[in-house]
C-alpha cells in the first residue's frame, strides 16, 4: 500500500502555490522529496524530477517517492544545481532552502534559465535581497512573492522568469520587492531585514541609514 504526502508545512506548501497547473516540475536540492511528491500525487505536475547534489539526502527522496508508488512520475537525480537537468525535463523549478548567493549561483549556471518558458520559484533562507538584486540586475523579473510563517520562522518565496529586461531599481526595493507591506507576514519579513541591518550598522553606518530608509517606506505605506 502506498503512503504519500497527506500535507506540507508553510513553506513548501506556499512554493507548491506558485507551480503552474500541468507543468513538467523540477526540485533542485529536494532531500526529502516531499515537494515533488505531494504535486505528483495530488495531480498538479505529471512528472518530476526531484535533484540533490548529496547521494544521501537523495536516497531519503528516492525512498519517499517509492513509499507514495510515484516512480512512474518521479525520478531521483543527483545533480550539482541544475546541471544534470535538461531543458525539456522541467517548466517550473523549485529551488528551495539554500542560502540567496547559491540561489543566484544556481540560475546563472544553468543553460536554459534564459528560456522565457520557465518559471522559477525561490525560496531564499538568507541573502534574499542579494538574490533579488541579482534576478533584477541579470534579466529576470519578479512576477510575484508572498511571504509565510513555519515553525515560527518567516521565510519568503519568489517567482521569477528571465525577460531580459535588465532593471536597477532602488536599494531599498531588493528588501522589499514585491511584498505588501500592509500585509502582516510581509511587515514581518520586511521587519526582519531592518533589525538585521541595525545590528550590522554598528560597523557601518550605511546600514543605519538603509534601515531607516525602509523605516519610511512602512510608514509611508501603512
Amino acid at each position: 500500500m502506498s503512503t504519500g504526502i497527506s500535507h506540507l508545512d508553510n513553506r513548501l506548501r506556499l512554493c507548491a502555490e506558485f507551480v503552474r497547473n500541468g507543468a513538467k516540475f523540477a526540485d533542485i536540492g529536494t532531500d526529502h522529496a516531499y515537494l515533488p511528491v505531494w504535486l505528483c500525487q495530488n495531480g498538479k505536475c505529471p512528472s518530476a524530477i526531484a535533484a540533490d547534489i548529496n547521494p544521501e539526502p537523495l536516497k531519503r527522496g528516492h525512498d519517499t517517492v517509492v513509499e507514495a508508488n510515484l516512480t512512474d512520475k518521479i525520478e531521483t537525480r543527483l545533480s550539482d544545481g541544475l546541471k544534470s537537468i535538461n531543458s525539456d525535463e522541467a517548466d517550473d523549478i523549485v529551488i528551495a532552502g539554500m542560502g540567496g548567493e547559491l540561489i543566484a549561483r544556481i540560475i546563472g549556471d544553468c543553460g536554459f534559465s534564459k528560456d522565457k518558458s520557465k518559471q522559477f520559484i525561490l525560496q531564499p533562507m538568507t541573502k534574499s535581497e542579494y538574490l533579488i538584486e541579482w534576478l533584477c540586475k541579470n534579466g529576470y523579473k519578479i512576477l510575484k512573492q508572498d511571504c509565510c510563517v513555519a515553525s515560527n520562522k518567516c521565510y519568503t518565496v519568489i517567482l521569477a522568469k528571465y525577460t531580459g529586461d535588465v532593471t536597477a531599481y532602488d536599494e531599498t526595493y531588493y528588501y522589499i520587492a514585491e511584498l505588501d507591506t500592509k500585509n502582516e507576514t510581509h511587515l514581518r519579513f520586511v521587519r526582519n531585514h531592518i533589525n538585521r541591518l541595525l545590528k550590522q550598522a554598528n560597523g557601518d553606518v550605511r546600514f543605519a541609514v538603509l534601515a531607516k530608509r525602509l523605516e519610511e517606506i512602512i510608514n509611508d505605506n501603512n
